[in-house]
């Protein structure tokens, strides 16, 4: 058996990504964070998150085809009382060729939050994993290729430290294309939640790390004389990307002052990470988050909820992504926790895959919406109140199966849906519908909200009202008026 070691700072920092002080401005800029902010919470289904295996379930004894079709037996389908909601909770022995065992649970979330919970049906444009997974984030360029994230953070997000910090994965990391868009307001990259804090200041955790004033003085010298004097300096000095990195090197004494490196750390002090060793203490808020997500250590999807959780309430983010990766989650309970390729894996096992992966993404957002819910804004208000999540999904799943089986494989599908909670949204409502003998949603009038069997929701439409629930001006991209998506 391998000796189990210590981790030393070099190792703390392996994974932080690369200029990871990218986007940031002074923290003194706090003073100036709108008095209205709006925090967006992207939660991935990366692979193809169904809605018709999910709040838009339909059962067996609804379809003229519902053998060949996916149909649950009546028994499976939950309908939520008093909500338009459906769900399946159900027991999955194995995922395909995988040893799984495990209670998969939808209905909890749903009888939580049915009432900031709004169902929207909509078609997409592409079956390719990375251009579907952009375009559910940029309504198929529908702002000159701005993504969501980038218009929150453009919009709530200048005068926070890191508007837009995005840990997900493919096409949902991939930057828009609008060259107006500032670089503050592109994601900030994180591929490892737990180890982010560690690259939030130059000195801290360093054994006999000079004081901070010397280090000032040593990064003044270097800014204003040896980088200046440097033949390098001297060549390329009047760059663009020379500028732009110094513009960002210069936040980073603001950045170190606001303690981010403490505030932000998910980390807790044990034999094989020894914090106080390098006099870098845990979150205030750990012990709280521990109680929240039990499993942040092993999980990484837990760990991203931890986080996004103290980049809001540290109103250090108005924008934060986080999802399911596409490694698989093993020995965490069970051999195998969680399928490679997230709801992907659905082309080997397609009922048991979305069934595990809905509940693993409903389990996170619950306990990172409750967490938003008890955290006080200052204003009367919770920072829930002034939040939305999107599960954005690459787009649906065949809807085919062979007459009667209960194991089948699906492959992609442009018709699918979204789920979106948000106490800004129209809650309570599913926005369209879906047809039970052919499992295909049909759309919905952006005025009214009625069904439209002859109307298939665009992604433009979709990303226009998701930023309208949101209070953004979408006159200037002339995007779709989308009032049945806004709260009355």
């Amino acid at each position: 058996m391998t000796k189990k070691r210590g981790m030393n700072r070099r190792e703390l920092l392996k994974g932080v990504a690369a200029g990871s002080l990218a986007t940031m401005v002074p923290w003194s800029a706090r003073a100036q964070v709108p008095n209205d902010p709006r925090f967006l919470i992207v939660l991935t289904g990366s692979g193809g998150a169904s809605i018709i295996d999910s709040m838009l379930a339909i059962k067996a004894s609804e379809s003229a085809n519902a053998s060949i079709i996916n149909t649950f037996p009546d028994g499976l389908v939950q309908d939520i009382d008093n909500t338009p909601f459906r769900a399946i909770d159900r027991r999955v022995n194995g995922i395909g060729p995988l040893p799984y065992s495990g209670d998969t649970n939808q209905s909890n979330f749903v009888r939580r939050h049915a009432q900031d919970m709004m169902v929207v049906t909509h078609t997409g444009t592409s079956v390719n994993h990375l251009v579907a997974q952009k375009r559910a984030l940029t309504g198929n360029d529908a702002w000159a290729g701005r993504t969501l994230q980038e218009i929150i953070a453009e919009t709530y997000g200048q005068s926070f430290p890191i508007p837009n910090v995005n840990m997900g994965a493919g096409g949902y990391i991939e930057p828009g294309v609008d060259p107006s868009i500032s670089t503050r307001s592109r994601g900030q990259i994180v591929t490892d939640a737990r180890l982010f804090f560690a690259g939030l200041d130059g000195s801290r955790g360093i054994p006999k790390a000079p004081p901070k004033s010397v280090l000032q003085l040593a990064r003044t010298l270097r800014d204003t004389r040896l980088d200046e004097d440097s033949i390098f300096g001297r060549t390329f000095g009047d760059s663009k990307a020379i500028r732009l990195w110094k513009e960002q090197r210069a936040q980073i004494t603001a950045i170190e002052q606001a303690n981010l490196i403490t505030n932000l750390n998910v980390l807790a002090e044990s034999p094989g990470v020894p914090l106080q060793q390098y006099g870098l203490p845990s979150s205030p808020d750990l012990a709280r988050l521990r109680a929240v997500f039990p499993s942040l250590d092993g999980d990484p999807l837990q760990a991203q909820g931890a986080l996004a959780y103290l980049l809001i309430k540290n109103k250090v983010s108005t924008s934060v992504t986080l999802g399911p990766g596409l490694s698989p989650l093993v020995g965490l309970t069970q051999i195998v926790d969680s399928p490679p390729l997230a709801f992907d894996f659905s082309h080997s096992s397609h009922r048991d895959t979305q069934a595990v992966m809905w509940s693993r993404l409903l389990n996170v957002a619950d306990r990172l919406i409750g967490l938003l819910a008890s955290e006080d804004f200052g204003d009367g208000g919770s920072f829930w109140d002034r939040s939305l999540l999107y599960v954005a999904t690459d787009f649906g799943r065949s809807k085919n199966r062979v007459a009667n089986s209960t194991n089948f494989g699906s492959g992609h599908h442009l018709n699918n849906g979204s789920l979106i909670v948000s106490p800004m949204c129209n809650g309570g409502r599913v926005l369209g519908g879906v047809d039970a003998d052919t499992a295909l949603t049909y759309g919905f009038n952006p005025q009214s909200g009625q069904p439209d069997q002859n109307r298939h929701m665009t992604e433009p439409e979709i990303f226009s009202g998701i930023l309208q629930a949101m209070g953004v001006d979408t006159s200037p991209a002339s995007l779709p008026d989308m009032p049945a998506m806004r709260r009355a």
